[in-house]
């Protein structure tokens, strides 16, 4: 496949959620905050084209946007951005970006769980620890009942092995969904997904 083919095939897949609403954790982890923090910042971690990007520039947050697909960040650029808006698109693996000390917010939307499971753990301990006290995290994890388990370098858990994970953590949200249903490409899947919302103490 060549680069021009790939690039139009994330365009197309892009197109087919380009209408769809934030998220709800994240939804959730803003809310939470209520006004954006003094020089609010957050970043987005495997953000696409950035459906939850365009929601929390809505509200006033610097956002680093990271995505390992450069189509993603064109197509996000491309959108009609908030007014003032202030974001940094970085084409980079999520578990590879340097995540800054003291981010406000660290959100990652069905993203984590597309790591071998060594840069999934990486990845989290170093979200812990940017986090500042007050800080947030807001994403997905997938359980091991979904019908992707066992497909390679990724990343699943049990709700126990996702509890243990967020302790010592305000856990502000965790909704555990299953349920049979079609992906963006139109493949039937059995999802099996932890909606997690968690602030640092």
């Amino acid at each position: 496949m060549t680069e021009s083919d790939r690039s139009a095939g994330w365009a197309a897949y892009y197109q087919q959620l380009r209408d769809r609403p934030p998220r709800k954790t994240l939804l959730a982890a803003l809310d939470a905050f209520g006004e954006a923090p003094p020089d609010a910042h957050v970043i987005d971690l495997g953000c696409g084209d950035g459906r939850d990007v365009i929601e929390m520039l809505r509200r006033g947050w610097k956002v680093v946007a990271v995505d390992a697909e450069p189509e993603a960040l064109r197509q996000l650029q491309a959108r009609p951005l908030p007014e003032g808006s202030d974001v940094t698109p970085v084409v980079a693996q999520l578990e590879e970006v340097p995540i800054p000390l003291g981010v406000h917010l660290v959100n990652s939307s069905f993203a984590m769980p597309l790591c071998e499971p060594a840069a999934f753990h990486r990845t989290w301990e170093r979200i812990r620890e940017a986090l500042p006290p007050g800080g947030r995290f807001s994403g997905q994890w997938y359980g091991p009942r979904d019908s992707w388990f066992g497909r390679p370098g990724m990343t699943f858990v049990s709700r126990e092995e996702a509890l243990a994970l967020l302790e010592g953590l305000d856990v502000e949200m965790f909704d555990e969904e299953e349920a049979d249903g079609v992906t963006p490409r139109g493949n039937a899947k059995h999802w099996h997904i932890f909606h997690i919302v968690a602030k640092k103490s």
